[in-house]
Order: structure tokens, then sequence, then C-alpha cells
């Protein structure tokens, strides 16, 4: 299963790594956070293996905080690179995206790169609420 999503904001994304954390029953394989100018990508992709029930639970969840979500063919061929094994630095490098976190959710790498982002502008953007 894998679902890919758009997020208005750093908080609505920080609600679903929150939701994962804390939700052992979904065989979390992996998950890519992405930082774009106008929002977030977020791609999950969980274990073959998952009740149905809880796989359109997690949809229905991922709905109320954000979209379904096509990325362009740059954010899909850095998705890609991620997925094979490339280095995020690389994939970065490669197709200029600002990829914020991939692997196990991890909500303090969210945070440092909301921190990061708001000291070097200083100001805070609508997206880093």
């Amino acid at each position: 299963m894998e679902y890919t999503y758009y997020l208005a904001n750093a908080s609505l994304t920080l609600r679903v790594v929150e939701h994962l954390l804390g939700t052992p029953r979904l065989p979390l394989d992996f998950m890519t956070v992405i930082h774009q100018i106008d929002g977030w990508v977020l791609r999950i992709k969980l274990h073959d293996v998952v009740d149905s029930y809880d796989a359109e639970d997690f949809r229905a969840f991922l709905n109320e905080l954000g979209i379904s979500h096509d990325p362009g063919i740059r954010v899909r061929m850095a998705l890609w690179g991620l997925e094979t094994g490339q280095s995020p630095v690389d994939v970065m490098r490669r197709y200029q995206v600002a990829i914020v976190s991939h692997g196990r959710p991890d909500r303090d790498e969210i945070e440092a790169f909301r921190r990061q982002f708001v000291m070097g502008l200083g100001y805070c953007p609508e997206t880093l609420a």
C-alpha cells in the first residue's frame, strides 16, 4: 500500500507522523517528507500485508488533513531515487527538491527543518506553521 498526499503546512505533517508512530498496527515500510514552497508532499509506503479496515481508516485520516497527490516528474523521480537507495543529499542535488525526511517518521527532523528555514527567512511562512 502506498499513499502520496499533499498537505498545506508543517503542523498537519507532524500530525501524520504522530499518527504513524502511535499506530503500531500500520506496518510502515517508510515515509518520505518533501517541502515545497506551497506545501508538503508525503509519501507513505506500508508493507503489503495490511488489514483493509486499517488501510481505509488511514486513508480517511489522510483525506481529512490533505489531498491525494500526483506529483510532478521531478518529485516522482526524487521519490523513486530514494526508494532505490540513493542518498537524500544526492537526490536533492539532482532533482532540486527539499527532502526533509526519509525512512522512519521523525518529528525532530521536521521540527529542525522548520526552525532552520524560519531562522533563515526571519519570519514564518504559512506552510511552516
